[in-house]
């Protein structure tokens, strides 16, 4: 069991740890005199912090900069315990530390009382789902065992946690420098009859074992072999929770794609196992090759299925230097998913000191905040009440992890009736014996579209048309289609208003996907496209080899494109531009 030490700088997290180890002779034999011994020998007081504190500026300025795990035992259960750092400079090591808790030791100075980062912590562990919390309030003997004193500390305290939805399991007074109320009840705080620090570890409970859960396996990469006839294609990920079996049906998400396991695949081991569970790296091959990338959630088809969307209800904590801005672009990782993301509304921001909201524009510096993300493509995660691994996420600025959070709620956005629809369609696909692999490999290329839009008038029919003949005199399977040609067949039962428009191009996009899957490389125009239609195509047709050309005057524009085309230059030269870029990106 994974167990959290937090609580303000100074406090005595560590020495409670020190404390606990050398009180249950949990230390390696001889280690409690090799400090002691260093202790006389620098002329400095011992300390049972120094058995934990094992960095040298920690030491030397006495504060734990470091999350430092040790390992323990009782009598009831094994325990990891994670030493988080208190100093606010700090605070994002902290919070690594705790992601990885199921319970929390949370240390308050007798002495001190109250303090900013006890709040602080405090609230963290709420929004990363640790739940049960003890709290120890130390430096007893500072204040002459005073019951008073613990009473205050108590009442104060629980009311803080009552409102960010924690129930502490119990409040303990203790000494951890005297060794008082950390393993055996002391005569000095006789007027505490509830149990000692470790009583409180072992009364903690397990979580569900996440081999009982759904399987959530972020995917990692795809490994492709060649040499030697060996033509496999490995998925790679670790299992967060539930377990992957070979004759597993697996669903691929937000893509949707489907498969079953056909091997699991193991390194330099003779019998590869049938089964894997949680914590565990694996490797394995699915009877049916589909295109997989990085950052899809393999889950069971008989699981239920993840969220999926570009809008996202978060509570985040910002730790980056500079604020976290509206119309500015970072990058949201969770698990091996990442996508560019904005702030698109901040709902209230938190001072998590005292759980006053604040009005602000921006979200700054230790902030704590309630807001709405709009992220540039679709993610698959899970809220938080359903699984804590797969709803935590960071965001990157620049170089630097400067924030967290956790997904509180999936919000529908412009693609949703869209995404749903698609996962139909994939579900009910008839298959051909010959897969997209083998097409490709047999044409030898990428089945692809190839989009050019931009303003209306420009010569993008006359571009396209020479791309896809010089494609052809090149022996490539290639087709060319303008949008008009399904406006007026496929569309002609619907009307051409602006109300219409999300359904031709639902069903314009359902015929570019049909000649996509016979592995031809699609070369398509259509005028006045914005960047919400074409990631709606993008959708429908679920590839990435998607190029976005953008023909017009200027190439000032919203739309996300690939290469840029002055609608004003050489033809010739514009399919040249075209061409080279399919080859540099192997399509």
């Amino acid at each position: 069991m994974n167990i959290v030490v937090v609580g303000h700088v100074d406090h005595g997290k560590s020495t409670v740890i020190g404390r606990l180890l050398a009180d249950t002779d949990s230390l390696p034999k001889g280690k409690l005199e090799q400090v002691k011994l260093s202790c006389q020998r620098s002329s400095r007081p011992f300390e049972y912090a120094f058995l934990i504190d094992a960095l040298k500026d920690e030491q030397s300025q006495g504060i734990t900069i470091d999350s430092a795990r040790v390992f323990f035992k009782t009598e009831k259960r094994d325990y990891i315990i994670i030493d988080a750092p208190g100093h606010i400079e700090f605070l994002k090591n902290m919070v690594t530390g705790a992601s990885r808790a199921e319970a929390a030791l949370l240390v308050i100075d007798a002495f001190e009382g109250v303090r900013e980062n006890s709040r602080r912590h405090g609230y963290m562990l709420s929004m990363l789902g640790v739940s049960q919390v003890a709290v120890v309030v130390n430096k007893m003997d500072l204040v002459d065992y005073d019951q008073a004193v613990f009473t205050k500390i108590t009442k104060e305290y629980s009311d803080f946690l009552k409102a960010i939805n924690i129930l502490p399991v119990c409040f303990i007074p203790v000494s951890a420098r005297e060794g008082d109320n950390i393993t055996d009840l002391s005569k000095k705080l006789s007027w505490h009859k509830e149990g000692t620090v470790l009583k409180a570890i072992d009364s903690f409970k397990k979580e569900e074992p996440l081999a009982e859960k759904s399987l959530r396996l972020p995917v990692q990469d795809i490994y492709k072999f060649t040499k030697d006839g060996d033509n496999r294609r490995i998925v790679v990920g670790e299992v967060v929770c539930g377990e992957v079996s070979v004759g597993d049906n697996l669903i691929f998400y937000p893509s949707g794609k489907r498969s079953t396991v056909k091997t699991i695949e193991t390194f330099n081991v003779k019998n590869s196992p049938l089964k894997v569970g949680p914590g565990h790296s694996v490797g394995f091959t699915l009877s049916e090759q589909i295109y997989l990338k990085r950052g899809e959630l393999a889950v069971k088809a008989e699981n239920p299925k993840p969220q999926i969307t570009t809008r996202i209800v978060v509570s985040l904590f910002w730790l980056g230097k500079d604020p976290l801005l509206k119309d500015r672009d970072y990058i949201l990782k969770i698990g091996t998913s990442r996508s560019v993301v904005r702030l698109e509304k901040i709902e209230r921001i938190i001072d998590s000191s005292n759980l006053a909201y604040n009005a602000k524009p921006q979200v700054d510096r230790h902030d704590v905040a309630e807001c709405v993300l709009k992220l540039a493509k679709a993610i698959a995660f899970d809220l938080v009440e359903d699984s804590a691994a797969t709803s935590r996420f960071v965001i990157v600025d620049g170089f630097e992890i400067s924030g967290g959070g956790i997904i509180r709620k999936a919000l529908e956005d412009d693609q949703a009736w869209l995404r749903d629809k698609v996962l139909k369609r994939d579900y009910k696909w008839e298959k051909s014996k010959i897969s997209k692999t083998q097409r490709s490999e047999s044409y030898n290329q990428k089945p692809s579209l190839i989009l050019l839009t931009g303003p209306k008038d420009i010569n993008k029919k006359e571009i396209a048309k020479e791309l896809e003949l010089s494609l052809f005199k090149d022996n490539k399977f290639v087709y060319f289609i303008g949008i008009g040609s399904v406006l007026y067949g496929v569309d002609s039962d619907i009307e051409r208003e602006t109300e219409n428009r999300k359904e031709h191009l639902r069903r314009f996009s359902e015929v570019l996907n049909i000649l996509i899957d016979s592995g031809l490389i699609v070369v398509v125009t259509a005028s006045g496209l914005d960047q919400t239609e074409i990631d709606l195509i993008r959708i429908a047709v679920g590839i990435d080899e998607v190029e976005v050309i953008w023909v017009a005057k200027s190439a000032d524009t919203d739309v996300a494109y690939d290469i840029y085309v002055d609608s004003g230059s050489d033809i010739s030269l514009a399919v040249y531009k075209i061409r080279k870029d399919l080859t540099a990106k192997g399509i």
